[in-house]
């Protein structure tokens, strides 16, 4: 975990009395800014940080360039260095080897000699926000003007690693506010978030992942009860993984007077699948919808064209977490959980009607349903697929 090496508590130690003891704003942001690239250059390297120059570098002129061409061709650029980094091994080895293995080990190989050991540092947060501000760029949306602005939405440290996935409509409009107006609350009140964040990920994640760790291989050992324990301190894990390093990246933000949108909002509580995707990793559910799933045609164009969109935008939102086919599997699953739950009242008409109404009456029984389906699906993407299948049939046998 970045947030809690002792070469970056050192350096956070050191930057944020000079942040708060600088009074000019413009002083304020190159003293940011030079952290933000040593940083990015301390955890992501040479061949980490070179390919995000080069990347942000074309997005800040494409955009200042506000031509709608232009602009298209760098979101395919953008998503392209996101396949080319991230996905390009996963597409030769698994999905070419399928069709023709030798073929596939062939271009694999080929290609392994151009990518680096491991792809750029947050290069998937990179893609997406650049992607996000082409495209709203390209709607019409004014560009950043000041290269110096574009570098800090570019580099910002405290949500480089693990989100939220920013905005610039949102982003600079808050650093500037940050830096002209820091206050001693805000800084106890990021304080207070970061501690609240780095217990949920130091304390409570980390140790439910070395019970995960332990009773995982022996889970057919286990009694039912015993397994079903197991599922649910799986949710809660990545849960407080997730959410503590968000919280960390928001109360780090603030303590520089940087708002940053929350990333969680209880999901644990909601009733259906929407609500738990409207309160779960938010500026994910969020750019999903707004630069995929609404391209595509959002619920514009019939049931049938609103599944699909759905499928295929959740597809790519498992995706987005790891190259690796569990990850499909569990956004098709919720693609699919999605349009059963916007769609079941009048898909089963008279019978679609009775659940709602029960679901309506009895918010414990909808609440229950839900948890159950995401627990589910959380066994998808935490294990591999034979392995998920398996323990979910141990869930409910003693043994298959």
């Amino acid at each position: 975990m970045i947030f809690s090496t002792y070469w970056f508590l050192i350096s956070a130690a050191a930057l944020l009395p000079v942040y708060w003891l600088v009074r000019r704003p413009q002083i304020r942001l190159a003293v940011l800014l030079i952290f933000c690239f040593i940083f990015h250059a301390h955890f992501a390297g040479a061949a980490g940080v070179a390919p995000i120059i080069c990347l942000g570098l074309m997005t800040y002129l494409i955009g200042r360039s506000k031509n709608k061409a232009a602009c298209t061709v760098g979101i395919a650029i953008c998503v392209l260095s996101l396949c080319f980094y991230k996905y390009t091994h996963f597409l030769f080895s698994e999905l070419l080897s399928s069709i023709n293995p030798q073929l596939g080990k062939d271009v694999d190989t080929t290609a392994s000699q151009w990518l680096p050991a491991t792809p750029p540092l947050a290069i998937s947060f990179f893609a997406f926000e650049f992607v996000h501000y082409l495209f709203e760029v390209r709607k019409g949306s004014e560009p950043i003007k000041r290269l110096v602005d574009f570098a800090q939405f570019t580099f910002y440290f405290p949500s480089l690693v693990a989100g939220p996935i920013k905005r610039y409509t949102q982003f600079i409009p808050a650093l500037h506010e940050g830096l002209r107006t820091v206050s001693m609350n805000d800084a106890a009140r990021g304080l207070l978030r970061v501690a609240v964040g780095f217990f949920k990920k130091a304390v409570i994640a980390d140790n439910l992942t070395l019970y995960i760790n332990f009773n995982g291989p022996r889970f057919a050992d286990l009694s039912i009860p015993e397994r079903w324990f197991l599922l649910f301190a799986i949710a809660f894990r990545i849960y407080m993984d997730f959410s503590g390093y968000s919280d960390m990246a928001i109360g780090l933000s603030e303590m520089m007077g940087i708002k940053l949108p929350r990333n969680f909002n209880w999901p644990y509580i909601a009733r259906n699948i929407q609500d738990f995707w409207q309160r779960w990793h938010i500026s994910l559910s969020t750019w999903i919808r707004d630069y995929v799933y609404i391209p595509l045609g959002g619920n514009r164009k019939g049931t049938v064209r609103k599944v699909a969109n759905g499928l295929v935008a959740f597809a790519l939102c498992g995706l987005w977490h790891g190259p690796a086919w569990n990850f499909i599997v569990w956004g098709l699953y919720h693609g699919l959980g999605l349009a059963v739950c916007s769609s079941y009242r009048t898909a089963l008409g008279p019978a679609g009607i009775a659940i709602g109404a029960i679901f309506d009456k009895v918010p414990l029984a909808s609440w229950a349903v839900t948890m159950m389906f995401v627990c589910f699906g959380w066994l998808l993407f935490f294990y591999p697929l034979p392995e998920a299948w398996t323990m979910t049939r141990l869930l409910f046998l003693k043994a298959v």
